[in-house]
């Protein structure tokens, strides 16, 4: 098998010491709920689709576990290699073109947001999205649907992809879509594969939806007194005739935490509770109109005074706070970073419901999230991973099922992974089950490509929890 591999992609792409494929074997989920890689396992870095094809050929005729990989930033445990097989390194497809004519970026699976963007903004364009960590991979961005705090304005990943090339498990490869604003022509199967989490089909390069650049934009941080308070006003901003940005919510235990981490000071020294909204307009008299309009609404909903981010300084250093929270509490703190969503009105009688749960636990439960799109992140904390009661779980299908109750899903943008696929018996009835089984079925018959993430692994998830 090495030495075809070999053949395949040169001696140099080939990778079985186990030192140079350590970073290849994890991604950024908290370490208590992290999948083990496998022992046995080959790296191989191809670099284009005929080769991905060869390879998916060979290990779909030896029935060889595949496993795609981008930059590794997923949260779920989507990435890592829980079988003996192949990780597929697609690092190497860094080709990127920018079509100005017809607004759309042509890029392979391996380059990277920041280079993506940068890319993008040489031409005075712009790219909506933004999911976080700009080492993600354009492939692994959109086959996890990747969503992040600009999804409020302009949606996830999902609404920018208009065409794919994506290569079967079987080894055929697949072109869907184009640049095209429009396309209606039978069952969709590019949107099949997007967020399908490399468990369908290995994306080797995709074509993006681009816009002009904003002109100007400005950071508001809104500090609260309570959650209530910050959460109930988010409808009203919603309905005032713009939508921002982003209109995210923070506690203050995470943006000090965060803050600390990186040797910088929250800015804002009242309130526990913080709205931070970003609005962006043509015009600095337009940005400074939606940031007064803001303003307003949020002092008739018991805002406190808020903070006015305009030069890109201290714009960035907010949101380098923001982005850092994931990050510095998993250092010491973290068991596990949940991703459910709710309808945005309803986030508040979530968030009463985490609480009452961590006081049932005798913990504290941190909240981050995306309030405008109603996606938030509650922080379950290593002492519950480290107790002998089996809290931790039993903490956290107590919170997805208060999220069922107000018509919410288990994840908004992270994907299920490899540590979601045991409760989601709350979210998925038999039926849905069945179909999403067909449909791996059909696309990998032999269920070489991502186990573990695969909805084959349902079934059992099913039958096990309805015993419990």
């Amino acid at each position: 098998m090495i030495e075809k591999l070999k053949n395949i992609v040169g001696q140099r792409w080939v990778i079985t010491d186990k030192e140079r494929m350590i970073d290849y074997l994890t991604d950024e989920t908290a370490t208590p709920v992290k999948p083990k890689p496998a022992t046995e396992l080959v790296l191989v870095k191809p670099a284009n689709s005929r080769e991905v094809s060869k390879i998916l050929k060979l290990a779909n005729r030896d029935k060889i576990p595949v496993f795609p990989r981008g930059g590794g930033t997923g949260l779920c445990g989507g990435a890592i290699p829980t079988q003996n097989g192949i990780i597929l390194s697609l690092e190497r497809l860094k080709g990127i073109e920018i079509d100005r004519d017809n607004l759309m970026a042509i890029a392979e699976a391996g380059v990277t947001l920041k280079e993506l963007v940068e890319k993008v903004e040489e031409q005075g364009l712009f790219f909506p999205p933004h999911p976080g960590d700009e080492s993600a991979q354009v492939g692994g961005l959109v086959a996890c649907n990747a969503g992040g705090s600009r999804a409020l304005k302009y949606g996830v990943m999902r609404n920018y992809v208009k065409g794919i090339e994506a290569v079967l498990p079987t080894g055929e490869v697949l072109k869907l879509g184009g640049e095209l604003l429009k396309n209606n022509t039978g069952y969709d199967l590019m949107h099949l594969i997007i967020g399908s989490e490399g468990t369908l089909a290995v994306v080797t390069r995709v074509i993006l939806r681009l816009f002009p650049r904003v002109a100007d934009s400005a950071t508001m941080i809104i500090p609260y007194n309570n959650h209530h308070d910050a959460i109930n006003t988010v409808p009203q901003i919603l309905q005032s005739g713009f939508i921002p940005l982003t209109i995210e919510y923070m506690d203050r235990l995470s943006v000090e935490v965060s803050a600390e981490n990186l040797g910088l000071e929250w800015p804002c020294k009242v309130g526990v509770a913080y709205l931070m909204v970003i609005v962006e307009g043509q015009s600095e008299e337009d940005v400074r109109s939606q940031c007064m309009s803001i303003s307003e609404i949020c002092t008739k909903y018991n805002g406190l005074e808020p903070l006015i981010g305009i030069t890109r300084k201290e714009q960035e250093k907010v949101l380098k706070i923001r982005s850092n929270i994931y990050s510095a509490l998993k250092r010491n703190l973290i068991a596990d970073a949940l991703d459910i969503a709710v309808p945005p009105a309803s986030l508040g009688k979530l968030m009463d419901a985490i609480d009452r749960i961590a006081s049932k636990f005798n913990t504290v439960i941190p909240l981050v999230g995306h309030a405008g799109d109603g996606n938030l992140h509650p922080t379950l904390m290593k002492d519950m991973a480290e107790d002998k009661e089996g809290n931790l779980k039993k903490a956290k299908r107590e919170i997805y099922r208060e999220a069922l109750k107000l018509g919410g899903v288990m994840t908004g943008e992270h994907g299920l992974g490899k540590i979601r696929i045991a409760d989601v018996d709350i979210f998925l009835d038999k039926k849905t089950m069945e179909l999403m089984r067909g449909i791996k079925q059909v696309f990998d018959p032999n269920g070489i490509l991502n186990p573990g993430c695969s909805i084959k692994n349902l079934p059992a998830a099913l039958q096990r929890h309805r015993r419990e």
